[in-house]
């Protein structure tokens, strides 16, 4: 019986990524009178001294997922989307209120833009069921799925909040590069514009096209259950945090900088305390959402022993000047665009990418004098387009609506093809 081929999961990937750089450190920053097996004993070491040095990286990526998942499982949620979904009239006004709302949250934060935009999918669902409703079920929660479009360019990019950091793992090739310059760049904000924009059109246009309504069968929802308690611990606490925030945004004076992973989880956990009121549903609450980072916590040590293993061999400084000589200017913004896009096909998470990735491109970039964050923007595109068409974090919309992946995939691929005619124009424009 002929065997198919398996494609392999995200862990297996990481470790025939850390194989292959640990050939590619072998076989090209070997030094002279080294022998093989000696060498690529050291080369070895510089994987085990990498694989330490990104933990709180990690943990910062584990928390911004999980306690935005967290937060979208609060019951002031749930009824604010309870509020909305009974609005929805007809096949559009679900398609573009799901959308809408998926972008938003996603800005704010990808975690909570993955999974609100998935329940508000599934609500509209119910709500479609209850009045017999003839919508477009796929599209609706392909709609729901958009958060992973415009994530990297909001509040909780993995690229541009970790170069915000004083001792971030780059700082000594890019230096502290606040959000004014990243998130909040004109640049961004005019490419996000036209992104929406075009995508809320595609949208509308979709939902206009004739659909098989018998996808709407396959919902079998179970309730989301919220305990009721008299204690308010969780309240005060959340109160305490997010009064803390505040006086960091107050004091500022207009200076974004204080703005980084560690004030986007604070905000996060004050908030999802607040909203849930006591100890005891909170814990609840996140004991559901920290299954969904299991591979975040596994897979980035084994990206930080990859980029330990580049970085000590010196085959990171090599990669760079290679990518300097067959380029310029004028190509490579585009190029390291296109490139980030691919490589999220093999590492689906963008803090993992950028640990990977993110060197190389930057100690190019800083050689040809390019805008360094413009081009961590670059890369925070390309990494969040191809999220479009890579089934890894859609994992959870598709257990919550229940809609196949067939069945989703046949209209994100429209997504795709705005963003990268977005995207791609805007790289091309305003960078080289």
């Amino acid at each position: 019986m002929e065997k198919r081929f398996r494609f392999p999961t995200t862990f297996e990937i990481a470790l025939l990524l850390s194989l292959f750089v640990f050939l590619l450190a072998l076989a090209f920053t070997r030094p002279e009178g080294h022998a093989f097996f000696q060498y690529g004993f050291e080369v070895l070491q510089f994987w085990k001294t990498g694989f330490w040095e990104l933990l709180e990286f990690t943990m910062q990526m584990v928390l911004i997922l999980v306690l935005g998942h967290t937060l979208a499982l609060s019951y002031p949620v749930e009824k604010a989307l309870n509020f909305m979904s009974g609005l929805v009239k007809n096949n559009t006004h679900a398609v573009l209120l799901t959308g809408s709302l998926a972008m938003f949250a996603g800005y704010l934060n990808w975690g909570f833009g993955l999974v609100l935009g998935a329940i508000m999918a599934r609500k509209i669902g119910e709500v479609a069921q209850r009045k017999s409703l003839k919508i477009n079920y796929p599209l609706v929660g392909a709609s729901g799925y958009l958060g992973m479009m415009v994530w990297h360019g909001g509040l909780s990019g993995s690229a541009t909040l970790k170069v915000a950091e004083p001792d971030h793992f780059l700082a000594d090739v890019t230096g502290v590069i606040s959000i004014q310059e990243t998130v909040f760049s004109d640049f961004n904000l005019w490419i996000n514009f036209f992104l929406v924009l075009g995508l809320m059109l595609t949208l509308f246009f979709l939902s206009k096209k004739r659909f098989d309504t018998g996808h709407l069968e396959i919902l079998d929802f179970p309730k989301m259950q919220h305990n009721e308690s008299r204690d308010r611990v969780g309240s005060v606490l959340g109160s305490l945090i997010l009064f803390l925030v505040m006086v960091d945004f107050f004091t500022a004076g207009g200076d974004w900088s204080f703005i980084d992973l560690n004030f986007v989880n604070f905000a996060l956990i004050g908030t999802g305390l607040l909203f849930f009121r006591s100890l005891g549903s909170y814990v609840n609450g996140l004991s559901s959402a920290v299954k969904g980072a299991t591979d975040i916590i596994i897979q980035f040590p084994f990206y930080a022993g990859i980029l330990g293993m580049m970085k000590y061999s010196g085959l990171l400084v090599l990669l760079a000047e290679d990518m300097v000589s067959r380029s310029d200017p004028g190509f490579f913004p585009l190029l390291s665009f296109l490139s980030a896009a691919f490589v999220n096909f093999f590492i689906p998470s963008g803090g993992g990418q950028w640990a990977i990735q993110g060197p190389v491109m930057m100690e190019a970039a800083l050689k040809m004098g390019l805008d360094i964050p413009k081009m961590i923007m670059a890369f925070a595109f390309g990494d969040q387009l191809t999220n479009m068409l890579q089934p890894f974090w859609a994992l959870p919309l598709l257990s919550i609506t229940g809609i196949p992946a067939k069945e989703i995939f046949k209209y994100t691929v429209y997504f795709f093809l705005i963003g990268l005619l977005v995207f791609g124009l805007g790289v091309w424009i305003f960078i080289a």
